[in-house]
């Protein structure tokens, strides 16, 4: 079996003393598994996390882990390197989807609205807005679409105050007075979309990944 795509490389971990295991992630096939044939020992074109290129993937059988070979064309981090508050983002992206999306199912939103915040970053007066929008659809993505055009209860589309935590969506201060400390407190901010983050991470029995929680 072969794949050919593009995508970035997420995480590698060391498997010997010069191949590594590595999880790509994919436009065409999400999170893709396999072995990178001497990337610890490579003295020149060492893959690092962070490359964009070309992908190919092969094995016997689809249930192998595979072979990579990895043609980096754009190094995503080298913009990072000397901002400490990017890189916190970009480790943060990088460990939620290794952490929380399912190896070779397709999440081509995700993925664009991945590559689009790494080349974002560099130049973003607002880096954590922009993060921000990133996790509500990475949210969306997993099926906790958040929704604050409207109140839940009534239909009201100002005057939205809270945000309930069991439907992710926004509520009015005059529906949600009653209930007010069991809601969320808008604005979004990312405590918030960490806490729906934690709960998904409870629901898949993995802990929150340690790059979240930095901030």
């Amino acid at each position: 079996m072969q794949i050919e795509t593009s995508g970035i490389l997420i995480n590698m971990r060391a498997f010997s003393e010069r191949d590594a295991v590595a999880h790509i992630f994919t436009r065409d096939n999400g999170v893709l598994v396999g072995m990178l044939r001497g990337a610890i020992s490579a003295k020149k074109n060492k893959p690092l996390v962070g490359q964009y290129g070309n992908v190919s993937w092969n094995a016997r059988i689809d249930s192998q882990l595979g072979v990579f070979h990895f043609e980096s064309e754009k190094n995503m981090v080298a913009p990072l390197m000397l901002n400490n508050d990017l890189l916190k983002i970009m480790n943060s992206v990088f460990a939620l989807i290794y952490t929380l999306i399912p190896e070779r199912e397709s999440y081509e939103n995700l993925y664009n609205d991945t590559l689009g915040l790494l080349q974002k970053l560099p130049n973003s007066q607002s880096p954590y807005d922009e993060y921000l929008k990133w996790e509500a659809g990475l949210l969306g993505e997993l099926g906790y679409a958040l929704d604050l055009t409207k109140c839940s209860g009534c239909g009201r589309t100002e005057n939205l105050v809270y945000l309930s935590p069991k439907t992710g969506r926004a509520v009015c201060e005059n529906c949600g007075a009653p209930y007010a400390d069991k809601l969320y407190k808008l604005p979004l901010n990312l405590n918030i979309t960490k806490r729906f983050i934690s709960g998904i991470c409870a629901t898949q029995g993995v802990d929150v990944p340690l790059a979240r929680k930095m901030f």
